[in-house]
């Protein structure tokens, strides 16, 4: 019943606002023109399930956003786009640029460099585990997809939660054609972006695409000549070489590389009468001034085949590379009570084969094979305490780290892992009546694991060799394991569309990182699972210009993995949740009210509780899962507001909400997230040709203070928060042509 009661409320906003606005949609649709045109200007295409595909006919819930609308909104990072998804949740531990995504309650508790989130990332249709592989994506997009639920048939492992799909622009064949955006903002950001396309003879057309973008940091640093942090200082570029030799044969080379070298975030450490006395909220002492740095490279040639008329082949390879570091100063103060330097190198190469059919009758499939080899070198360092003077010579030295470990110690940590998956899947569908179809898929996956060369040494402040804490270790799993989906969509006469189905979605083992006093932190969390009943309705109105996704949902959550940190000592260990229930709702919401005024909006519901855990001693069942409010909301809407010969004007306002929520599992109540509301939006110009803009934006325009981790470290005096960006500001100009 409290599901159904979720799913009613999901639909009730909705509904009315279309009630509302009945008498007034009804007039002004009989005025804007055709169906036919009204039909068009609603049709969004996306590659969710592996087909290029109406959104509105994928039985999935789906949200996409064009890369035109984030472009506009100032959405330059992956990190915002849970300001434009219902039930999309980030957690920013390691830094822009490389997030911890949750969706439907569905998270990585854990902050280590080398885990993979149960929320996959794909760059164009490669998946980019580590964080390492991720870098800077949002330019020169055409549109992101995020997909809701286990995708574990066509995505296989770590899609627990869902996935996230960015997918860049291609380039064109015969078209001569580009842009570039030149824009201006707070902080002294200046953003320069664009993009270029030539054909190269009839067959053949490269793009490319760069963006660069440079500000100084928000968070002011009170400490004498040292950087304010949380800057921006980073570039990319990305090739699209596009060939058709003959009819039916596309072959597709994209090559990118990026570079960030910003100030690193800071830590807002709590109390703040003890741990920042006399800042202010956007103020930090700060004693580390090392830049973070982050470096990608990736190579991915997609083939796309016609066999014949009813089958063809895709096939896409893929290489990529890239290094993370950054110094965190822990304690967030002047002294040197916690400082962790991260590094992360990694390496994978991976290959998806695919046959699709599209026969045009009641069955059509897919069926493929996946492999992918992922190499990571981790290397963590604790800096505990390294201004004390243990025994009291008057000096800080190696016998100090000798006398009081770990007081007085840099405790380093380092090891190789390796990981390969195999996987064979298959999707399929048939229709059973015109209106009915079946669809279901299977993907078994096997994956090995090894963590090798595991050592964690206790080094002086010289780092001299004072002790070794974990002697050379190595661990390793094997895990196979079968993923399904099954379930029935149901076409109404209308074209409107109703499904139901039963999922199961799969992350793989992990390694403990973050092992560094005893072998007893070593150890492989258990494969994660997700179980998922969900329902939902795509529905359209008043000739497509009312636009109303719903879906209501049921998880059984098993071994969810998260990293203990046992705030006395801060040794961490790598645990699962044996078991959760989560259950909600989501239902977006797209309103054409004229041509020239569309209102968006989106509103997610949400119900988490473990059912059986036990973190640092304590039993945990009953208490809420992280980085899971239970209402979250976004809306906005797009108002040319005057046009004529001078171009256009239009405005566009965006509001995103969310409740409170907890980041860890005991919800210790002083670390509870209150809810909060971000308030932004543009104000644009277009010339009457389109090629040339101007736009005033905002985010974040109240300037509102809040949260987005937060971790208990008492045991060091502080809490630990990771705090969100303040209001930025700034005008962009661009020129097509």
């Amino acid at each position: 019943m409290r599901t159904v009661f979720l799913a009613s409320a999901a639909l009730a906003a909705p509904l009315a606002l279309m009630v509302a606005a009945q008498p007034a949609l009804a007039q002004q649709a009989a005025q804007a023109g055709t169906a036919t045109d009204v039909q068009d200007a609603g049709e969004i295409v996306v590659t969710a399930a592996k087909r290029s595909e109406n959104l509105q006919s994928v039985p999935i819930s789906i949200s996409a956003i064009g890369g035109d609308t984030l472009s506009k909104s100032r959405i330059t990072s992956v990190d915002s786009l849970v300001n434009k998804v219902a039930n999309l949740q980030l957690t920013s531990t390691v830094g822009d640029n490389t997030p911890i995504f949750a969706l439907r309650g569905v998270s990585m508790s854990d902050f280590s460099l080398n885990q993979s989130s149960p929320v996959a990332t794909y760059y164009d249709e490669v998946y980019k585990g580590n964080f390492a592989f991720l870098g800077i994506a949002l330019y020169d997009i055409e549109r992101v997809e995020v997909l809701r639920g286990p995708q574990g048939t066509l995505y296989g492992k770590n899609t627990t939660g869902g996935a996230v799909n960015l997918i860049s622009r291609d380039a064109k064949l015969g078209e001569t054609s580009g842009y570039v955006n030149f824009g201006y903002g707070n902080y002294n950001r200046v953003d320069v972006n664009g993009a270029v396309n030539v054909p190269l003879g009839d067959k053949a057309a490269l793009r490319v695409a760069a963006t660069y973008a440079n500000a100084d940091g928000w968070f002011k640093n009170v400490v004498k000549g040292n950087p304010d942090l949380a800057s921006t200082n980073e570039w990319a570029v990305r090739g699209t070489l596009k060939w058709e030799p003959t009819d039916g044969v596309k072959l597709t080379l994209r090559a990118s590389h990026s570079r960030q070298s910003p100030q690193n975030y800071g830590i807002y450490a709590q109390p703040e009468a003890v741990n920042r006395p006399g800042l202010s909220q956007w103020q930090i002492a700060s004693n580390v001034p090392q830049k973070r740095r982050a470096q990608t490279t990736s190579v991915a040639l997609t083939a796309n085949i016609d066999v014949s008329d009813t089958l063809a082949i895709t096939s896409i390879t893929s290489y990529d590379k890239g290094y993370l570091f950054f110094k965190e100063d822990t304690d967030g103060i002047a002294a040197r009570v916690l400082e962790v330097p991260y590094f992360d190198q990694a390496s994978q190469f991976a290959q998806d084969l695919r046959l699709t059919s599209n026969t045009g009758g009641p069955f059509d499939f897919i069926i493929g094979a996946y492999f992918n080899r992922e190499k990571v070198y981790n290397q963590s360092t604790l800096e505990v305490l390294l201004d004390t003077d243990f025994d009291g010579d008057g000096q800080v030295t190696s016998a100090d780290c000798a006398a009081g470990l770990p007081v007085a110690c840099r405790v380093r940590n380092q090891f190789d892992q390796i990981k390969k998956s195999y996987a064979l899947y298959s999707d399929l569908k048939y229709k059973l009546t015109d209106a009915l179809t079946l669809r279901g898929g299977l993907r078994y996956t096997h994956d090995d694991g090894e963590q090798t060369g595991f050592r964690s040494d206790a080094l002086g402040i010289d780092k001299r060799f004072i002790a070794n804490l974990i002697p050379l270790s190595n661990l390793g799993f094997k895990q196979d394991n079968v993923s399904g989906k099954i379930g029935l969509d149901y076409k109404l006469a209308s074209g409107d569309l109703l499904y139901a189905s039963v999922s199961r979605g799969y992350r793989a083992p992990s390694f403990n990182a973050q092992a560094f006093f005893s072998p007893a932190e070593l150890g492989v969390a258990k494969a994660e699972q997700v179980t998922a009943f969900e329902a939902g309705a795509k529905m359209q109105f008043w000739d497509r210009r009312i636009t109303l996704n719903t879906a209501a949902f049921y998880y059984n959550y098993k071994n969810q993995q998260f990293i203990n940190v046992n705030p006395a000592d801060a040794s961490q260990q790598l645990l699962n949740i044996p078991k959760s229930r989560l259950y909600g709702a989501e239902a977006e919401l797209t309103v054409r009210a004229t041509d020239s005024f569309t209102f968006h909006g989106g509103l997610g519901l949400l119900s988490t509780r473990i059912q059986d855990g036990i973190v640092s001693g304590v039993n945990v069942a009953g208490n809420r899962l992280s980085n899971a409010p239970s209402l979250t909301f976004n809306a906005s809407f797009d108002w040319t507001v005057v046009e004529g010969g001078f171009g256009a004007i239009s405005f566009h306002p965006e509001v995103a909400y969310q409740s409170s929520q907890f980041f860890e599992n005991i919800n210790i109540p002083r670390l509870r997230q209150q809810s909060y509301a971000l308030f932004g939006g543009h104000l644009d110009w277009n010339s009457t040709d389109g090629r040339y803009s101007l736009s005033a934006w905002a985010r974040n325009l109240g300037n509102k203070f809040y949260f987005t981790s937060r971790i208990d470290l008492t045991g060091f005096g502080l809490d630990y928060n990771h705090v969100g960006n303040p209001r930025m500001y700034g005008v962009t100009a661009g020129v097509k042509f």
